[in-house]
């Protein structure tokens, strides 16, 4: 079963104050398990967006350390920004990352919220997923009159909190209100425009963001309210649909934005949002600079994001992930106001943990590695590097003639071929790192204790497993290195012939890494107990040997007949 992760970020009404900030975000590191992502302050909305993860239990205590942090140094009748608020936490959503579902997750909310309620006497509401009542699911409709209509509001009997004393107290007055959530992953994405009117920026954000504009008789600024036979407001809805925006004027930078939440990024991407602002600035007499992103992205949302423009430009999608990334910022602007490091942003990349893989090392470091006293990485890791290496050449002739000129009808057919290389590519580097973890286990085994029975049958139990993982690894090195040959079959074919000599090196990469890894299913299979399974596995294993040497010699048989 997979680890249960969920990402967790507050937004506290402080963004000016680092001495504050950092004694804010870091209490969460007091707790063990949690791991502090990331800390964005911003000056104009006097507001800072932090961002941890950990397994469920670790991650509500950990928010409500800064919850209550944030209660104890925040005084909100102080309190002036650009941003919608009503509390020194402000918001706090809680986000499943893996392992856990949307519902699971508002449990949790639930949890921290009671507690927040009970122990630090917060007035609060569920929001989204979390929410309660229907109305509730809206933030906007929570946090509506904000910090500055809070006593009234706690007043109203339609809007008793959720959670936390019903009056505004003397303790209320300085901490305000929080909103807790469960909620899908949420992209705060703001779109850098070439003014400083908030009132045109609000005029794009209108067009774009799902909720639209209110409809007006006459004049669509100043027209009286259009209302439907209920009497409530008639609105005009935006082009996209999962968008939450405003336009407001951030003076650290000098210009207007249209500050956006993607709600739901599989229905609005975050270059859909761009894109579509570009279109509405420039009816406007605006134009879009750039964009900022506020906390985290996924990796998928930029890779996406590459993949759009790159297909815009008819260039090849089979590209390594850290060009796309480059073509990413670019496109979105994304280093527009300040440089954009994707190793702090892009979350996967802040969940790496392990900085010691064999694929992580320069080829001087890898070889020395190679070949020194351990006997890991030994054969079946070079054979899933060299059958990397063997799709990589594959991949590389068919983005080169994607890129051809005179080509571009055909630059689709190549990049699939590309896309189809990196995917082989990505999975033989995985295979690296994974065959010389799988010789561990091994080794782990046989330094197990065997002083009693017990110990011993479990000994055996375990070196046997390991084995057999140990044999499983190599075999889909053959697999995938075999099936990573069409590759470097169609584009001698279909490639410019002038790299020719490129896929057939490719070919023959593929063929010892399927060969070399041959040797190792066969070497670690004889120590197999499970003979019915050792015999299964080395069946399937020479048929793709046998296949791999007529795949070989049918590849280098046309490079002879066509160089």
């Amino acid at each position: 079963m997979a680890k249960q992760l969920i990402e967790c970020v507050p937004n506290i009404s402080e963004g000016r104050d680092p001495i504050k900030i950092k004694e804010i975000a870091h209490v969460v590191e007091t707790v063990e398990g949690v791991k502090l992502l990331d800390i964005d302050p911003g000056k104009a909305t006097n507001r800072t967006v932090i961002t941890f993860v950990g397994q469920p239990e670790s991650v509500i205590e950990a928010a409500f350390r800064l919850i209550k942090k944030a209660s104890e140094l925040i005084d909100m009748s102080k309190h002036a920004g650009e941003h919608p608020r009503f509390g020194a936490t402000d918001v706090c959503p809680l986000v499943p990352i893996s392992g856990i579902t949307l519902d699971e997750t508002a449990l949790y909310a639930h949890k921290l919220g009671e507690r927040v309620g009970k122990e630090l006497g917060i007035p609060g509401y569920f929001y989204e997923n979390a929410a309660k009542f229907e109305v509730r699911k809206n933030l906007a409709n929570c946090r509506a009159g904000e910090y500055e209509g809070l006593s009234k509001k706690l007043d109203d009997k339609e809007w008793k909190p959720d959670f936390g004393p019903a009056t505004f107290n003397k303790n209320v007055v300085k901490t305000g209100a929080i909103a807790i959530s469960a909620r899908d992953f949420l992209i705060a994405y703001n779109v850098n425009l070439n003014t400083t009117s908030t009132r045109r920026a609000n005029s794009i954000a209108f067009d774009i963001r799902e909720a639209g504009r209110v409809k007006r008789d006459g004049n669509p600024i100043t027209g009286k309210k259009v209302l439907d036979t209920n009497g409530d407001v008639v609105r005009i809805p935006g082009k996209l649909k999962a968008v939450k925006g405003i336009g407001w004027y951030i003076e650290e930078y000098g210009i207007a934005q249209i500050s956006y939440n993607l709600t739901n990024i599989s229905i609005t991407s975050m270059h859909e949002a761009f894109d579509e602002s570009c279109k509405a600035a420039l009816k406007r007499g605006l134009r879009v600079t750039g964009s900022e992103l506020v906390g985290l992205v996924p990796l998928k949302a930029m890779l996406d994001a590459a993949d759009f423009y790159l297909a815009k430009q008819k260039r090849s999608l089979g590209i390594a992930i850290s060009e796309k990334i480059k073509i990413a910022i670019k496109s979105l602007g994304l280093d527009d106001l300040k440089p954009f490091n994707p190793n702090e942003k892009i979350i996967e990349y802040l969940l790496e943990t392990d900085q010691s893989k064999l694929v992580n090392l320069r080829l001087d470091a890898f070889a020395d590695e190679t070949a020194g006293e351990s006997p890991a990485p030994g054969g079946g890791s070079i054979a899933a590097y060299v059958g990397a290496l063997g799709v990589s050449l594959g991949t590389m002739v068919a983005n080169l003639s994607a890129h051809k000129a005179g080509w571009d009808d055909r630059w689709e057919f190549y990049s699939k071929w590309a896309e189809k290389g990196q995917l082989y590519k990505n999975k033989l580097l995985f295979l690296v790192d994974e065959d010389t973890i799988a010789f561990n286990k091994i080794i782990e085994g046989f330094r197990m204790p065997k002083s009693t029975d017990k110990e011993k049958e479990l000994r055996k139990e375990s070196i046997e497993q390991a084995t057999k993982y140990a044999t499983e690894i190599p075999f889909k090195v053959m697999e995938t290195a075999y099936e990573s040959m069409e590759v470097m079959l169609a584009m001698a074919k279909e490639g410019l012939q002038s790299s020719l000599s490129d896929a057939g090196v490719g070919a023959l990469c593929a063929r010892t890494a399927v060969i070399g890894a041959y040797f190792n299913v066969r070497i670690n299979a004889k120590d197999i107990k499970d003979r019915s399974f050792a015999n299964t596995i080395l069946s399937k294993a020479k048929k793709l040997y046998d296949r791999t040497v007529a795949k070989e010699k049918e590849i280098i048989a046309y490079i002879d007949d066509n160089m």
